[in-house]
C-alpha cells in the first residue's frame, strides 16, 4: 500500500512539475526575443536584396513569417521617410515619430544599429520599452524590434478595471 502511494505521488509530483514547465515554456515563447528580431532583420535584408517589390508585400502581408508574434517588420525610404511595410502605418511619414529621426539620420547601408524607445506591443495600449534593430538596404532604410516585460492588452485592461 505504502509503494503505490509513493508510486502515486512520483506521478503527480512529475505531472505538476512538467505543468508547470510546459507554462514557463509556452509563456517565454509568448514575445520575441533579441536574437529572433536581429534574425528576422537578417531575413528582411536577404529577402530584399532578392526582390524588393515581393519582399515589400511580404512584409506588409506577414506572408512568409514576416508576422511573428510581436514581431513585424517596418521600412521607410530612405529618401523621405515615408513608411512603406507596416502593419499600421504604411503612407506615414518615419520623421514624424522621435524614434523614426534617429534612424532615418543614422541608418547605413551594411550596418546593423539599434534604438530603443516606449511603444505599445500590437494588441496592447501601454507603452513598453522596446528595442529596434535596423539598417539601410538600398533605398529602404528597414526595422525589427521586440519589446522587454509582459504586455498590457485591452482585454486585460478592461478585466482589472471591471474588477474594481
Amino acid at each position: 500500500m505504502l509503494l503505490k502511494l509513493g508510486i502515486t505521488a512520483i506521478a503527480v509530483g512529475t505531472i505538476a512539475f512538467l505543468s508547470v514547465k510546459t507554462a514557463e515554456t509556452s509563456q517565454a515563447a509568448e514575445y520575441a526575443t533579441a536574437e529572433e528580431a536581429k534574425a528576422m532583420l537578417n531575413r528582411v535584408v536577404t529577402t530584399l536584396k532578392e526582390n524588393k517589390t515581393k519582399a515589400l508585400a511580404d512584409f506588409n502581408s506577414g506572408n512568409d513569417g514576416f508576422k511573428d508574434r510581436d514581431l513585424y517588420v517596418l521600412c521607410a525610404n530612405a529618401s523621405d521617410g515615408t513608411i512603406t511595410a507596416s502593419p499600421s502605418s504604411n503612407g506615414m511619414n518615419l520623421n514624424d515619430f522621435p524614434p523614426g529621426q534617429n534612424v532615418m539620420k543614422t541608418a547605413t547601408e551594411g550596418e546593423v544599429r539599434e534604438t530603443t524607445y516606449w511603444w505599445p506591443r500590437p494588441g496592447s495600449i501601454k507603452p513598453t520599452k522596446k528595442h529596434t534593430f535596423y539598417t539601410k538596404v538600398g533605398d529602404q532604410i528597414c526595422g525589427v524590434g521586440y519589446w522587454e516585460g509582459p504586455a498590457t492588452t485591452t482585454s486585460a485592461q478592461a478585466s482589472k478595471s471591471n474588477s474594481h
